[in-house]
């Protein structure tokens, strides 16, 4: 099956599950409401684990839910066309909702709302391995000739989302808005259960010791893994291969050294350090960057 691009204010996006007609009525016509939380991010930066997560603290640690109903039905992608489109509209207050959207394109009505956004990033170093493992399973992503070709084109937003520059840029323009919680891919390894306490807060949900330590248990990589209503093995096989389907691949924080090269390392290096300059955030990863 190949896989089609369009643009979109100079973004690229998959033909097959996100249209133009979409992202207009997001952006201007689309009602977000006060109650509303977004968990917004780059591909492949820890989406589906963060899924995992709220969905176990919305049910105070039920983890039925989670092994009863796929992750993209519990929170909906609200980008998606299609299916997207009809899980969106039928869900009730308070709405999770999902989005790889920039800020450019986000719902303007978000803005004049009092509704929250998670935003999850991840060293791009191991989004760019991760997101080039994902284009070989998937329809949503162009297959590249090589990690060479895949990189130059992920440092040039030449790929589904655009740049992981201007989207990170983009999104820590709220930074110190209240209703704005930054975390990172890297945080959950270092300090899974206190940044699922930090996220407990952030949404003012409070649950004793116990239904944390649930949370805790339940949304680890090994039993993601082996749940197929978490590990994207139900995910329609016109997006992922299903005999190449190896979404959840290792959830380890640093799996770039094993793909980089030392020149493939200094000439990121001197990318991220061009395009990060006038950013005033520091991030766990820039010294590995």
């Amino acid at each position: 099956m190949d896989t089609d691009y369009f643009q979109h204010k100079e973004i690229c996006f998959a033909s097959l599950i996100y249209s133009k007609e979409r992202l207009q009525y997001l952006e201007n016509e689309f009602e977000v409401r006060d109650d509303d939380v977004f968990l917004v991010s780059y591909p492949k930066s820890g989406t589906t684990w963060m899924i995992e997560i709220l969905s176990l603290i919305r049910r105070s640690g039920d983890f039925t839910w989670c092994r009863e109903v796929p992750n993209f039905m519990r929170i909906p992608w609200l980008d998606v066309s299609g299916i997207g489109e009809k899980l969106v509209d039928g869900c009730e207050s308070p709405r999770f909702l999902a989005s790889h959207l920039p800020i450019q394109c986000f719902p303007k009505s978000f803005f004049s709302s009092k509704a929250k956004i998670i935003y999850i990033a991840r060293n791009p170093k191991d989004v760019l391995v991760s997101l080039y493992h994902f284009a070989h399973m998937s329809y949503v992503v162009k297959k590249p000739n090589g990690f060479d070709e895949f990189m130059e084109d992920f440092l040039q937003g030449r790929v589904p989302f655009g740049s992981w520059f201007e989207h990170l840029k983009g999104w820590m323009q709220m930074k110190d808005n209240k209703n704005f919680l930054f975390v990172t891919y890297e945080d959950l390894i270092q300090d899974h259960r206190g940044t699922i306490k930090k996220i407990c807060t952030f949404l003012e949900k409070e649950l004793e010791e116990q239904v944390i330590d649930l949370i805790v248990e339940h949304s680890t990589f090994s039993s993601m893994k082996n749940n197929s209503m978490s590990n994207n093995s139900l995910v329609p096989d016109y997006i992922i291969d299903p005999k190449n389907n190896h979404f959840m691949r290792k959830g380890i924080v640093g799996d770039w050294k094993n793909h980089f090269t030392q020149k493939q390392i200094d000439y990121m290096a001197v990318i991220y350090k061009e395009k990060m300059k006038d950013l005033d955030v520091k991030f766990s990863w820039d010294e590995c960057v």
